[in-house]
């Protein structure tokens, strides 16, 4: 019978300390989870990007909507959900950075390096209504849960 994941769940005010807060207890769970530094440096990134996103496009940086982060330590990989309270999107919606039309655009990037840097990668509308970012890194060796 598989275990239980542990879960770390935090709740954000929509502001620019919060991107910076979000990627430091990222790479916190990352390293308590036995990553190495890369590992944690990917997740690290990629909890900041997708902050950066529910910040900026999500919430529209109004202060009184709300940022959930969820970690889930499973035996084999870390799973991120970042969660917004705006109107969602749909991956699909995206435009690639690397097109020659999109190169100097402002979106995308942090789609594309979430996406790079994990090993799974996904867009949801969130229970709520908004957009949920669900990325996921595997570990090469079983990640330690504590009982």
């Amino acid at each position: 019978m598989p275990s239980k994941p542990q879960r770390i769940e935090v709740t954000l005010e929509t502001l620019i300390e919060s991107i910076a807060l979000a990627e430091e207890i990222g790479v916190r769970v990352a390293v308590a989870a036995g990553f190495d530094e890369d590992g944690q440096y990917k997740i690290g990134l990629s909890v900041h990007e997708a902050v950066m996103n529910a910040f900026q496009y999500g919430n529209e940086q109004q202060r009184e909507k709300k940022i959930h982060v969820l970690f889930e330590l499973f035996p084999e990989k870390l799973v991120i959900h970042v969660t917004d309270q705006g109107t969602g999107f749909h991956l699909a919606d995206v435009p690639d950075p690397r097109h020659d039309d999109n190169v100097l655009g402002h979106s995308g990037r942090g789609v594309l390096l979430m996406k790079a840097f994990m090993d799974e990668f996904d867009v949801q509308v969130s229970p709520t209504g908004g957009a949920e970012v669900v990325m996921a890194k595997h570990c090469s060796k079983q990640i330690s849960q504590a009982s």
